[in-house]
């Protein structure tokens, strides 16, 4: 999965947790985790289902998560060397986040599949000794988890036909009820989230870092695997910020997330209003703010050097990670007027009353987003007040050669999407499309989608999408939203200068009136807690 860094521009509060720790440890593929031995007394089996029997005071270690989420699958692949050194010394278990309906049925964030995938490892965990192994199987191929499981069954020894039985069946539904209670009971909704003998842990998610958690929640003697860990080395992190970018740069979430990133950081935070920040801005320029720069001692951590020194920038005596897109030079006096600031969005001039987002058509937090702008245009033009709504699109390539994070088919839903905004976008008819598309996004039948009911016809949407008029649209729509350096869907901007984040309408609304004075701004839309203005950390493709 390809991480621009513009998904850290969110305002950087809690992307940069899943830009860059994101782009610093995805690219690393998970590896084979090994399970328990099965011929150790601490596992048996009574009858089919397998009884497991931790070491007595052995810690209890929970991670939850969701079988399609690359974030959990690599921290399932992390647990690999934790769990080889511990063995019985820890009581361990992957519990599932998800919802249940009203109406009984189990949902989760990746859809039917993830829901299949879920289901499919609890019941490996119910019948095999093997079940982590059994997980670590599928996770080779996390997109396909609810197909490749009779194979994952059949390598690790599990009768595919005692997990198929499981899995389709009452028992499994049970099973995975219970695994999403549990994680509603921890407040557990992001993947992965880990407890560490009854407490969450939110340290580094390396092996060495969460054994060291494990050993301290001991209350008693401690395993021997403990008294062999060695001290992380400290390493020196200087971050630079400008108070006059508000809370774009505000440097909180960098500073509670660079403990998932080296063991022991020393961190000192420094304004480039200073003569401090000035003069580090000029060793390590030119340089988009936030900026963290590490100095020698990031070597010392050869873990944590090894992870990011290939996505860090040499800078003199610096190593350097732009973390967001603030060029403090553009808010100098007469800055705009810099060839590197006219682009900016920092010197782009307003665009009142317009509103704009740029999505991964396929792209689940996309899919929300844009479902949600039903209830937002809806208040607004029952208030009477015009906001002109732009969608474009996150993707990469030309007009010969178009890409998108979730392939061919999402390539083809944005080329048609593109078309049916440009033939029909008075009245904002073409919504009516991409909103009956998105209740079953992947379907190929979009035919279904373009008909009388919603006033688009399939023959102007095929000739468009088909022909080069579409793959004209498209590349230009990619071109803007990577000159923006927009890289996450859905990514939102008003006035064509105000980026914010977020899949609810009262965010979306409280967003656009922070910026303009709209009839209908007074009224409450749904959605949880209404964001502040420029409200970030929302989930997203591309992040």
């Amino acid at each position: 999965m390809s991480i621009s860094k513009s998904s850290t521009l969110l305002g950087v509060a809690g992307s940069f947790a899943i830009g860059v720790l994101g782009m610093w440890i995805l690219d690393e593929k998970p590896t084979a985790v090994a399970a328990p031995d099965p011929a150790s007394p601490a596992n048996k089996v009574t009858g089919t289902a397998v009884v497991r029997q931790a070491n007595p005071g052995a810690v209890k270690v929970e991670l939850y998560a969701m079988s399609q989420c690359p974030y959990g699958v690599q921290a399932e692949a992390m647990f690999k060397e934790v769990i080889s050194a511990f063995g019985a010394d820890i009581d361990f278990a992957v519990e599932y986040i998800g919802d249940i309906l009203p109406t009984g049925d189990l949902t989760s964030m990746h859809g039917p599949k993830e829901v299949r995938g879920d289901t499919l490892q609890l019941c490996a965990r119910q019948y095999s000794e093997k079940w982590f192994e059994f997980v670590e199987c599928q996770n080779e191929n996390y997109r396909a988890v609810d197909t490749n499981g009779e194979s994952c069954a059949t390598r690790v020894g599990l009768d595919p036909a005692v997990l198929k039985t499981c899995a389709d069946g009452p028992e499994g539904k049970s099973l995975l009820e219970a695994s999403f209670k549990k994680a509603k009971d921890r407040d557990a909704s992001g993947s992965p989230t880990i407890f560490i003998g009854g407490k969450e842990y939110n340290g580094n998610r390396r092996a060495s870092d969460v054994m060291r958690a494990i050993c301290g929640a001991y209350s008693e003697s401690k395993p021997a695997v403990c008294n062999d860990l060695p001290v992380p080395p400290k390493v020196d992190v200087v971050i630079l910020t400008d108070k006059r970018c508000g809370e774009d740069c505000d440097t909180t979430p960098i500073e509670r997330q660079l403990p998932n990133l080296m063991g022991n950081p020393s961190v000192t935070v420094v304004d480039y209003s200073d003569p401090a920040g000035k003069k580090l801005f000029e060793a390590i320029k030119p340089a988009q703010l936030p900026a963290i720069a590490f100095n020698e001692t990031l070597a010392a951590d050869k873990e944590a050097d090894e992870k990011l020194g290939k996505n860090l920038r040499k800078a003199g005596s610096y190593r350097v990670a732009d973390v967001g897109e603030w060029n403090p030079l553009c808010a100098d006096k007469d800055g705009c007027s810099l060839a590197e600031c006219k682009s900016t969005l920092q010197c782009k001039p307003e665009e009142p009353n317009t509103l704009e987002v740029f999505v991964m058509s396929q792209c689940p937090f996309g899919v929300k987003g844009l479902d949600a702008m039903k209830e937002v245009l809806a208040n607004f033009d029952k208030a009477g007040a015009k906001l002109n709504f732009k969608v474009h699109f996150i993707g990469e390539g030309n007009e010969s050669n178009l890409g998108s994070m979730h392939g061919q088919p999402e390539v083809d839903e944005d080329l048609r999407e593109i078309c049916a905004a440009e033939h029909y976008g008075k009245d904002r008819k073409f919504m009516n499309y991409v909103w009956c598309r998105n209740k079953n996004i992947s379907d190929t039948k979009w035919e279904s989608c373009a008909t009388p009911a919603t006033g688009i016809e399939a023959s102007v949407i095929k000739s468009c999408s088909e022909g080069d008029e579409g793959k004209k649209l498209l590349a230009k729509s990619f071109a803007y939203s990577d000159s923006l350096k927009f890289g996450a869907s859905p990514t939102w901007l008003v006035n064509g200068k105000y980026q914010f984040s977020g899949i609810d309408p009262e965010t979306i609304k409280t967003n656009v009136c922070a910026h303009n004075k709209l009839a209908g701004c007074e009224n409450k839309l749904s959605g949880d807690t209404p964001a502040a203005p420029g409200g970030q950390g929302a989930p997203g493709c591309g992040e």
